[in-house]
């Protein structure tokens, strides 16, 4: 394994989002200093926090999975998840509506789910889905600790036992042949498989080893923190600065500053000049190499990424109630593998809408004033590659999206709205995401695993990424595992990136 070479005495991280947090709470557990720089005056990078007019939302993510990632993370320094945080489990955790009018909750225990499913698609359909529980669990195991929670530096390194157990559970054939083995109606077969979206794929083109994706939301179960999911960023932030991090809000790094293979230094916008052994970032891999690196550092196929679709994203505040919704409500249209064909492969807004409503209040009345919710409304759309003039579209699109979710069932909607803030593929751009893409590279078979772009910089000796454009991927979990991975790649030997229960398991 490749681990940075030299001192790594001070380590600067530039970002403090989930995986510099993770890495930060590895490293100065371990004895390292660490001094986190971070552009906004809050931390969370894309998990950001908006409040209006007495509505708090999040601005990045809302779904919570694995909380026992942020637990690892947070007992390196000694520290318990449950005394930084308050976590509820959804039951149901997401509440899907379909085409022909009916409904689908996924429940906290999958035997209720599957209790759910009998009663709407018969027994047949719901003993396929617990066959396919045990299918994508047994696919989670094979790959948790070898594959996705561990360096995979080339294909070499994928010639393990478990990679014969993965094929042998059909990892490598597409996921839509693989859920439709054990899901025959075609409400079951899109609510367990619209995950793949959040890899940059149709279900059609996945891998159906990315059906780890739905075991997490599915199965392992999907949690509200008290706070949002910027409540998440807050208490690793608070856990860090405790151990001794120092966090500088409203620092733009502008530069990183390397002589002789070496980063030395970081530059900011304000000319200030902070030395380091060892720098770790976590802003978009592809930006940080053109932004931050001198351009003979970025790798010739970062020029050929492919990247996920982006979404259209409206926050509204609204004093009205919604109760056949539930704290996440998925909204199917009629159309599916169109659906994706528009989006990925002709760069088209969707005809036939599939889109997410997340209404936290419901869950914590304190996020929405008296009386109101905070809504958070997501119709996925192509990435900046498309062309699309955003410009233009912003405001006729962001009355689609209301118009749209009036018809399916949000009466009113449009004018219950307070205060709202609209995000667009071009808003991401400016946020820093490459191509407009929130969910960042595809996890194409090419852009996956070993073929992913590496998390240290080749030709520099201590330069490390962190986050969704480096391995393992996309999604909350993968973040903060790739936190740990650049801690892994600081540290090597030392365990003390290691929580209490690793470091107990781990060989001596």
């Amino acid at each position: 394994m490749r681990t940075v070479e030299g001192p790594t005495d001070h380590v600067v991280i530039v970002g403090a989002g989930f995986a510099g947090l993770s890495a930060a709470l590895r490293l100065v557990g371990a004895g390292r200093r660490v001094t986190v720089l971070e552009r906004e005056a809050v931390p969370g990078g894309r998990a950001g926090l908006l409040t209006l007019g007495g509505y708090r939302f999040d601005t990045g993510p809302t779904v919570l999975t694995m909380p026992e990632l942020i637990a690892d993370a947070l007992d390196c320094v000694g520290e318990d998840l449950d005394r930084w945080l308050t976590l509820t489990r959804l039951d149901p955790m997401y509440r899907g509506f379909f085409a022909d009018g009916s409904s689908l909750d996924v429940r906290a225990d999958p035997a209720d789910t599957a209790a759910e499913i009998r009663a709407l698609c018969g027994p047949a359909e719901a003993a396929g889905f617990e066959r396919f529980v045990t299918l994508v669990t047994a696919m989670y195991r094979a790959q948790v600790r070898h594959f996705i929670d561990a360096q995979v530096d080339s294909p070499l390194s994928l010639l393990r036992p478990q990679l014969a157990r993965l094929a042998a559970l059909g990892g490598f054939r597409r996921l839509d042949t693989v859920v439709g083995r054990h899901l025959r109606d075609p409400r079951t077969r899109r609510m367990f498989s619209f995950q793949a979206m959040y890899a940059g794929l149709a279900p059609h083109d996945a891998l159906a080893l990315y059906a780890v994706i739905s075991y997490m939301d599915s199965v392992a179960g999907v949690y509200h923190p008290t706070g949002g999911m910027h409540a998440v960023a807050e208490a690793m932030t608070a856990a860090a600065v405790k151990h001794g991090v120092t966090v500088r809000y409203e620092t733009t790094v502008s530069r990183v500053e390397v002589r002789g293979g070496r980063a030395v230094a970081v530059h900011t916008t304000a000319g200030e000049r902070i030395g380091a052994d060892v720098v770790v970032l976590n802003p978009d891999l592809p930006i940080a190499y053109a932004e931050l690196l001198p351009p003979a550092a970025a790798p010739a196929r970062l020029r050929r990424l492919r990247y996920s679709p982006s979404c259209f994203l409206l926050l509204a505040g609204a004093r009205v109630e919604y109760p056949h919704a539930a704290h996440h409500t998925i909204h199917f249209g009629q159309a599916w593998r169109r659906t994706f064909t528009e989006i990925i492969d002709r760069g088209e807004l969707m005809s036939d809408p599939s889109f997410l409503v997340t209404t936290p209040s419901r869950s914590e009345p304190a996020m929405a004033p008296a009386g109101g919710h905070a809504y958070y409304v997501l119709f996925p759309t192509p990435n900046l590659t498309a062309p699309l003039d955003w410009s233009v579209l912003r405001s006729r699109y962001r009355d689609e999206v209301v118009a749209t979710c009036e018809r399916r069932g949000y009466a009113g909607f449009g004018a219950a709205i307070e205060v709202e803030q609209v995000t667009t593929p071009a808003d991401w751009r400016a946020r820093g995401m490459a191509a407009g893409a929130p969910f960042a590279a595809a996890h194409t078979f090419r852009q996956t695993g070993p073929f992913r772009p590496a998390n240290m910089a080749p030709g520099l000796a201590n330069v490390v990424f962190a986050g969704s454009g480096t391995r393992p991927g996309v999604g909350v979990p993968m973040v903060l595992i790739s936190g740990r991975l650049a801690a892994e790649r600081i540290l090597g030997a030392d365990r003390g990136y290691r929580s209490r229960a690793l470091r107990a398991a781990a060989p001596a």
